[in-house]
């Protein structure tokens, strides 16, 4: 990643889009407010329907509600835990940092080059969206603000979450991968000690954060002493 990238002053775009997976764009907003990045959001409608058929949440892709998705508990998280994840959120100053956008709007700053960004993930990300990228052809902002991040050679990361995966698809990431673009499948390791369905999220969610240079404690790291791990409630 470049000098500029690392600029914690410049904000990181982060679109949601039609894949499985809405868990983890969730968690990643979760550490992202916690953290002094700003964050420009896009949520495709198509996103918005994931959200809505596996969080049970209502989001505009024209006016995304950035609290709603925040504030998202997902149901296996143990009370200890998710008490930990509410208390992290509120204490954050997000909403001086959390900037939404309409999914149609290609007037908004993270639509030109001029912007200067550090990074852009996509996460998950749809094979519509895979191929609307690789071939230029950008139908809403977010493939529109990843076309702007490959032109200015800025780093960018996508996240597919589908399988098996079509030879078309594979022919996508290849070349997206031959000019820089990270292709980072939500695909979770298990040697991190997995106890819940929140370490194999906190997983994928640390592998992004580790492209982008972001700090984390999320999992327990290879060759490094393990986080002491989170003493479940006795309800559980």
């Amino acid at each position: 990643m470049d000098e500029r990238s690392a600029d914690s002053s410049e904000p990181l775009v982060l679109g949601i889009t039609g894949a499985s997976g809405a868990f983890f764009a969730v968690r990643l907003m979760q550490v992202l407010a916690t953290d002094s990045i700003p964050v420009h959001l896009a949520v495709s409608p198509s996103g918005a329907a994931v959200i809505r058929q596996e969080l049970k949440l209502d989001i505009d892709p024209l006016a995304p509600d950035v609290q709603r998705l925040l504030e998202f508990i997902p149901p296996w998280t143990d009370d200890q835990q998710a008490s930990r994840i509410r208390d992290l959120v509120a204490a954050s100053d997000w909403r001086k940092r959390f900037v939404a956008h309409a999914y149609n709007d290609f007037m908004t700053p993270i639509a030109s080059g001029s912007f200067r960004t550090r990074a852009m993930v996509i996460c998950p990300c749809s094979g519509s969206t895979l191929s609307g990228v690789a071939r230029a052809a950008a139908s809403n902002l977010i493939q529109r603000a990843a076309e702007v991040h490959l032109k200015e050679k800025r780093p960018l990361v996508m996240v597919p979450r589908e399988t098996p995966v079509s030879t078309l698809q594979l022919e996508n990431m290849h070349r997206l991968s031959s000019v820089g673009v990270t292709m980072l499948p939500a695909m979770p390791g298990w040697y991190h000690d997995v106890q819940s369905l929140d370490c194999l999220i906190n997983f994928v969610v640390s592998r992004i954060l580790d492209q982008l240079q972001i700090r984390n404690d999320l999992i327990n790291r290879w060759g490094e002493p393990p986080i002491k791990p989170v003493q479940r409630s006795a309800e559980h």
